[in-house]
Parts: C-alpha cells; sequence; structure tokens
C-alpha cells in the first residue's frame, strides 16, 4: 500500500484549517446574532470648560466593540444637528438587532427626573434650550427599542456640569443638576441593563489618565471570555470604586430574561498550534498538485484570518523582561514582565476556580516563574502564535502576546 506524502499532509493541514475556522466562528459571536451599537463622545465644549477625556473614551469603546463584532454607529464632539444625524442613522441601522448597544461619554444633566445629554454647541441660556439644544436619553433609548431583543446602555456623563448651574440660574428651572435620574427599565424581548458611570444624583470623575475611571473599568472587563455581561459590570463598580477610594460608585439597573456573554469561547474547541506554510511541490508535479496549491492558499489565508484577531501590542518596540511594558491593556499597562509575574492574576488560571483559590495569590507562586521558565514559556507562544487564541491568560492575552515578543528578541 502507498500514499502520496503531499497529499496526505495537505489533507492534515486542510484538516487542522477546518478546526481553525470553527474556533473562529466561536470567537466571532457576530456570527449567530446582529449587534449594532452607537457611540458618542463629546469633549469640545464651545461654552464650556473643554473635557479631556469624553472623545478619547467614545474612540476606545468603538474599537473595543468592532472587535466584539458590533456594527458601530460613532460620533465624536458632535453638535445638536450632527446628532441628530448619527441617532438617525442608528435608528435605521439598529431594527432588527439582537443586541443594541448605547455608551455616550460627556456633560448630561437631569431635569425633573428627565435625563439629557449635551452636544458641544449647547448653550442652555434660557428654558427653551433642553428642548432645542440637548439630546433627551429617552429619545435614544426609544430609537434602539425597536425591533430588538437585548437593550445595553452605558452612561459615563455624570461629570459636574458648569451649564446645570447655568440653566438653574438663568432660567428659573428647578431640579436641573448634574448627576442623571435612575432610568425605569421597560419590559421587552431580553431584557435591558442601563449602567451608569456614578450612582443616580452622584458625580463622576473625569480621571486624570486617558480615560475615565468608569470607562477605563468597562473597556477591560466588556467582552472577557465567557463572562456575563451581569458579572463584567460587577467587576467594573469594584474596580471603580477601589480606583476613586470610595467616591464613585456605578449603578446598574438590569432586567434581562436571558444571559447575556459578548465574548463566548468554547473550552473543548482544538488547540490550533503550529506555521500553515505549504509544502514545497516536488519537480514535475506542478499540474498534478494545482488542486493542493490552492487549498494550501486556502488555509493560508484562514490561518491569517485568525491571527488578525490576536490583540495588538500599544508599542512596536522590543520588549525586555524588566522595561515598563505598553500592553494596551490599562490593567497592566507601564509594568514590566518581572514585575507582572510576581503580581495577583487578573483572572483565573483554571476555568471555573473558585476566587478563593487564586485570589490574593501571586503568579510566580502559582506557576514557579522565572526568568529560564517564563523564556521557555514565551518561545511556545511565539513558535505557535495562533495558540495565543485559545486560552485567557491570568495576567491577559496581551501578556502573552508580549511574552511571544519578548522571546522573539531573545528573552533579554
Amino acid at each position: 500500500m502507498s500514499f502520496a506524502p503531499t497529499a496526505f499532509f495537505g489533507g492534515m493541514l486542510r484538516a487542522a484549517v477546518f478546526a481553525a475556522l470553527a474556533l473562529l466562528l466561536t470567537l466571532t459571536a457576530a456570527s449567530a446574532e446582529r449587534r449594532v451599537a452607537l457611540i458618542l463622545g463629546n469633549s469640545q465644549y464651545q461654552h464650556a470648560a473643554p473635557l479631556a477625556n469624553p472623545a478619547r473614551d467614545a474612540q476606545a469603546m468603538a474599537e473595543r466593540l468592532k472587535d466584539l463584532g458590533f456594527e458601530v454607529v460613532s460620533g465624536f464632539d458632535l453638535t445638536k444637528q450632527q446628532t441628530q444625524v448619527t441617532v438617525a442613522q442608528f435608528a435605521k441601522q439598529v431594527r432588527g438587532a439582537d443586541i443594541a448597544l448605547f455608551f455616550y461619554a460627556g456633560h448630561g444633566l437631569q431635569v425633573s427626573g428627565k435625563n439629557y445629554l449635551l452636544p458641544v454647541d449647547a448653550a442652555l441660556e434660557d428654558e427653551t434650550s433642553l428642548d432645542f439644544e440637548a439630546v433627551s436619553v429617552d429619545f435614544v433609548l426609544r430609537q434602539m427599542s425597536r425591533e430588538t431583543s437585548i437593550r445595553l446602555v452605558f452612561l459615563d456623563a455624570c461629570r459636574d456640569n458648569p451649564l446645570a448651574d447655568v440653566l438653574a440660574k438663568s432660567a428659573g428651572i428647578k431640579g436641573a443638576s448634574s448627576g442623571l435620574a435612575e432610568i425605569p427599565i421597560e419590559n421587552g424581548g431580553a431584557g435591558t441593563l442601563v449602567a451608569f458611570a456614578a450612582s443616580p444624583n452622584q458625580l463622576a470623575y473625569d480621571g486624570s489618565g486617558d480615560h475615565s475611571p468608569f470607562t477605563t473599568a468597562l473597556l477591560q472587563h466588556i467582552g472577557e471570555s465567557n463572562v456575563s455581561i451581569t458579572e463584567a459590570m460587577n467587576r467594573v463598580t469594584s474596580d471603580v470604586f477601589k480606583t476613586t477610594a470610595g467616591k464613585q460608585r456605578p449603578w446598574i439597573n438590569v432586567s434581562l430574561t436571558t444571559e447575556v456573554v459578548l465574548h463566548k469561547v468554547d473550552l473543548n474547541a482544538p488547540l490550533i498550534v503550529g506555521d500553515a506554510s505549504a509544502p514545497q511541490a516536488e519537480a514535475g508535479s506542478e499540474t498534478r498538485n494545482t488542486g493542493a496549491a490552492s487549498g494550501q492558499a486556502d488555509d493560508q489565508l484562514a490561518l491569517n484570518a485568525l491571527r488578525e484577531k490576536i490583540p495588538k501590542l500599544a508599542t512596536d518596540g522590543p520588549i525586555l523582561f524588566d522595561r515598563p511594558v505598553k500592553f494596551g491593556d490599562p490593567a497592566i499597562d507601564g509594568k514590566s514582565i518581572a514585575q507582572l509575574i510576581k503580581s495577583e492574576p487578573l483572572f483565573s488560571p483554571v476555568e471555573g476556580l473558585d476566587k478563593s483559590v487564586w485570589q490574593g495569590k501571586h503568579c510566580d507562586g502559582c506557576h514557579e516563574w522565572n526568568e529560564t521558565r517564563l523564556c521557555e514559556q514565551a518561545k511556545n507562544f511565539a513558535a505557535n502564535d495562533v495558540s495565543v487564541l485559545r486560552l485567557q491568560h491570568p495576567l491577559g492575552t496581551r501578556f502573552k502576546v508580549a511574552l511571544a515578543r519578548w522571546a522573539q528578541g531573545g528573552c533579554k
């Protein structure tokens, strides 16, 4: 009995790619459901001091949600007219979506229990200003509630707002304040989650870093592997409360009839490893192997698509063991590999492990990590780069990407 080596290995490669494609479909939740998001962020106010972070917050959220399979309609530093056009586009696009999401960062205010978002050209000089210059939150919620199943709302709009004082004083409107009011949740579909950066009637911090405390925590936890949105928001609340020394506590109103997981990963899916370099055709076999070459090209494209899903680091420079790294993950940015392996894990090292077993522990104690052992592990990540997609790391996926880069540079 005999067989053709090229055909045999080509078949094995194609089998691996079919498994890779199955994993890709698992990781891309949008293949099973339609998700549409409206992202608005206003920083450059014309009649009030500009805010440092909202536009950046919104831009970062737009990118994060695109990675999670959302169709994103976004606008930054918009006037009232521009906001209306953007919301109208979203209203058309979101109809019939499985998940509708709205994120806003910027100035907002409440008047007599009603919440309003402020475009950058809002002046609020008299009692007619709310109708003509502000955007009612209820108006946006109505647009995202038509024929949608799940609605997720995130409002980072509780910052101290001087325009609220202007409105209260010049127009004599009582009950105008910066803190937002509680939003009642209506029944329908699979439910709604509304998340405020701060508790009702309280103020939120804009933050001294690149993002507000609320958005920083949201970027870290939304879309974590196999974590429900309610659990993610519990983690966001905990992070913000700690970051602000207890001065800011996000408030969440949830009425979901089903578990919402934005990043589902099949833990039983096969681990995809190895390079997809195609075997060289033997001399004189050009005609015979035309079909195999075409299949190998498709295989390579499939694996390249998987590699595109691996998160990028925020730096293109060399990764060194004891130098701070720009990971692109707020939870670990600015720390070195040497520091991180002695820190506490962000996630369970084993799926489903009780928190009491791993929280408060140190990574080097669990894994017996040192520079030599870590280099060997990093070399495996570098050689089998697609496997970075397979499982979450206790210090986050970008830590694994950095380890691979470190190994490629000789573990210096």
